[in-house]
Parts: C-alpha cells; sequence; structure tokens
C-alpha cells in the first residue's frame, strides 16, 4: 500500500547543468542526486515520488533565441519549438540514464506529449498514465517543456507550471525545489542573509530581495518561482514548500526524508 499523498521534487537546470554553458550538464552531480533518490525510495518503500527537473542551459537558451515562450507563429518560431523540444528531451534522457543507473524505474511524461496550454496556463493533462506509474512502482519524471497553446500558438511551460497543474491532481503533501542555493536569499546577490520562511504575511516586504536569475532563464529566475509556489501553497491546504541547495552531498535525501533545510513557503 502506498501512501496518499506524494512529493514533488525538482531538480534545479542550475544544479543538474552548468548554466553558462551551452547544453552542459553535471553528470558527477546528477548521478549523487539519482543515488540519493534511490537511497530513499529503498529507506521508505512505500512513498510515492514525482520527480521534475529544470532545463538549465539545454532549454533555456534556444528558448530566449526564439522567443518561444511569448508565442510560436511563423515557420522559423517553429522550428525553435522543435529546437526546444530537442534540447529538454535530450536533457531529460540524461536524468533518466542516471536514475537507471542507480537502480531507479524512471519514466518521462514530457508535457509536449501530453499537455496543452492557453495563454500559458496548463489547461488539460491526461493524469492516467501518470498515475498508473506511480501505482506499479514507476518514478514519474517530468520536466519544463514546449506544449502546443490555443492563444499563442505554442510556448513553454517550466517545472514549476507543471508542478502547478498536477498539484490539484495529486495534491502533493510536499513540494521539494533543489537548486544551487541555500534558499531564498534577503539580499541577493550578496547572499548572506537567508529567509527561513515567506508566507503571504511577507510576502510584500520581501519582495524587493527576490532576484532573477545570474544565467538565461526565460520562465522567470528566483522571483518567478517564489511567487508561483506561494500562490500554490496558498490554494493548497497544509501544503510545504521547501526552496534548498541540492549541492550539499544528503540535502536531497534528507529533505525527501523530512529535513527542513532552506527556505520554507506556506500559503497560510
Amino acid at each position: 500500500m502506498t501512501t496518499s499523498n506524494p512529493i514533488f521534487l525538482k531538480l534545479g537546470g542550475s544544479l543538474i547543468t552548468d548554466k553558462t554553458q551551452v547544453s552542459t550538464p553535471r553528470p558527477d552531480i546528477l548521478a549523487r542526486l539519482a543515488t540519493e533518490i534511490a537511497d530513499f525510495r529503498s529507506s521508505m518503500p512505500n512513498s510515492r515520488l514525482i520527480l521534475g527537473h529544470g532545463s538549465g542551459s539545454f532549454g533555456h537558451i534556444p528558448a530566449k533565441k526564439y522567443g518561444t515562450r511569448d508565442g510560436v507563429r511563423t515557420p522559423e518560431e517553429w522550428r525553435g519549438f522543435a529546437e526546444v523540444w530537442r534540447q529538454a528531451t535530450a536533457l531529460t534522457r540524461l536524468v533518466i540514464d542516471a536514475l537507471h543507473a542507480a537502480g531507479v524505474p524512471a519514466i518521462a511524461f514530457p508535457p509536449s506529449g501530453a499537455a496543452t496550454t492557453n495563454g500559458g496556463r496548463i489547461t488539460n493533462w491526461e493524469p492516467t498514465p501518470l498515475r498508473a506509474a506511480l501505482e506499479a512502482g514507476l518514478l514519474p519524471v517530468v520536466h519544463g517543456d514546449v506544449t502546443f497553446d490555443a492563444v499563442r500558438g505554442g510556448t513553454i511551460v517550466s517545472t514549476e507550471d507543471v508542478f502547478s497543474y498536477l498539484a490539484g491532481v495529486f495534491q502533493p503533501g510536499r513540494i521539494l525545489i533543489a537548486g544551487i542555493e541555500e534558499g531564498v536569499w534577503a539580499d541577493y546577490p550578496a547572499c548572506t542573509r537567508l529567509i527561513p520562511e515567506i508566507t503571504p504575511a511577507n510576502i510584500n516586504a520581501i519582495a524587493g530581495s527576490l532576484g532573477g536569475s545570474a544565467a538565461t532563464d526565460v520562465t522567470g529566475g528566483m522571483a518567478g518561482k517564489v511567487r508561483g509556489m506561494l500562490a500554490l501553497a496558498a490554494q493548497t491546504s497544509g501544503l510545504g514548500i521547501s526552496i534548498f541547495s541540492g549541492t550539499p552531498a544528503g540535502h536531497v535525501r534528507s529533505a525527501l526524508l523530512g529535513a527542513q533545510i532552506g527556505t520554507l513557503i506556506r500559503g497560510h
């Protein structure tokens, strides 16, 4: 019997790729993170986990070049759409390969083949195959990707966009966002004071402290992530969302096992 509420874990693009170099993965980090996920699954065999990953230096750079998130209309823009898809898929394959090497039976569920959007918001995603994968003990992997959009023609959804939609379907107990920053900084880019908790009560006071991204990120960087996750937490009673660094060995495993690391986002 599996537990009823899955955990959503995102491995940020800044963590698993070098965002300053085109299409440059960090294979040693990917291998370690896959091992930590495998260890968690062994320790908690009744748990359910949905894994997401960012696009990092794979998807964001062609997405910015072609302006894909803003819409896709011309033949050149559709070629760019396909290139963003190709790059995102290439990184997913590396993630899947690392997980399989660590003994984790992972299977990918790319939004481009399952979801449709309207004005950049996911409006439809048939969850039955993903639910079946969870029940079979497999690890579903989702990621930021291109989608066909009723208004824009084509667009891009971030992993957080994907999590926000799937949260309404699967009601996760926790969402964990692992990047390279220790959490959300009160003084980015100096990065000397960490914000321990973000709620609707203090978001306006800290809004000026939220940074964007130090590298190319067409989906809004840290500020976009925080606001999106706060909105999601506000809609879901009891949901806790942690933003933390996955760089130190063991952090992802500890977070999966319930340790509070980094910045906690609560909706109430």
